[in-house]
C-alpha cells in the first residue's frame, strides 16, 4: 500500500490536530478585551515556564474540585481526579503571614473592592492608612480581577486568592499572606470553582 502526496497534504494537518492536547501557552495569556476592566497580553516570555497554568500529573488524597496550595513550591493546584490536577503559579505570603490547613470558599467576587484590614494597618500604617476607605475594584486594585474569600465554618478568615497587578510577584514569598495569582490564571480558577470547594493550604 503506498500513500500519494496529495492524500499526505490532505491528511496531516489532521494528524497534526490530533496531537494538540489543548491550547498554546500564549493564547491562554492572550488580552481579554472584553472584561470590565480589560486586560493587556501577558508577556509569556518573561514567565518561566513551571509558573504558567497547565495540566499535569498529580496523586493526591483530595477529592476532584478540591483547591490545593503548596505554600513552600508557590503552586496552586485545582484537582481534576484520576492522578491529575491544574497546576498553577502562585506568590505566597511572607514568613509569619500566612494560613495553614483545611478552609472553604465562602464567597466568590469580580473586580472585588479592597480594604486593608486592621492588622495590615497597624503593621504598616504608612502604606495601608491611606486605603482604610477601601479601594473600588480595577486594574490598580490589590486584589486584580477576581477573588476567592477562605473562610472556616462561618467565620472569615482574612486570607484571600487573589488576581494581581503585580504579575513579577508570582513565584515569590511577599503577601500580606494571601495568595496571589496571575489575573488570567485566577481568572480560570475562578471559573473552575463553587462556592463551598475545598481548600487545602500546605506549609513548610
Amino acid at each position: 500500500m503506498t500513500i500519494s502526496r496529495r492524500s499526505l497534504l490532505i491528511g496531516l494537518p489532521l494528524l497534526l490536530a490530533g496531537c494538540q492536547t489543548g491550547p498554546s501557552p500564549q493564547s491562554m495569556y492572550d488580552a481579554r478585551p472584553n472584561e470590565p476592566h480589560p486586560l493587556k497580553k501577558v508577556p509569556i516570555d518573561k514567565i518561566k515556564p513551571e509558573l504558567r497554568r497547565q495540566e499535569v500529573a498529580y496523586e493526591t488524597s483530595q477529592p476532584a474540585g478540591t483547591i490545593v496550595v503548596d505554600t513552600p513550591a508557590r503552586r496552586l493546584y485545582y484537582v481534576l481526579g484520576n492522578g491529575r490536577a491544574i497546576r498553577y503559579g502562585v506568590g505566597v505570603g511572607r514568613s509569619g503571614l500566612a494560613l495553614a490547613g483545611v478552609a472553604h470558599i465562602g464567597r466568590k467576587a469580580e473586580w472585588p473592592s479592597w480594604t486593608p484590614t486592621g492588622n495590615m494597618i497597624r503593621r504598616d500604617p504608612q502604606r495601608n492608612l491611606k486605603y482604610a476607605g477601601g479601594v473600588p475594584g480595577g486594574i490598580n486594585n490589590p486584589l486584580g480581577a477576581r477573588a476567592l474569600y477562605l473562610y472556616r465554618g462561618s467565620k472569615d478568615t482574612m486570607f484571600r486568592i487573589h488576581g494581581t497587578n503585580q504579575p513579577w510577584s508570582i513565584g515569590q514569598a511577599m503577601s500580606s499572606g494571601c495568595i496571589r495569582m496571575m489575573n488570567h490564571d485566577v481568572i480560570d480558577l475562578y471559573d473552575r470553582v463553587k462556592v463551598g470547594s475545598r481548600v487545602l493550604v500546605l506549609q513548610a
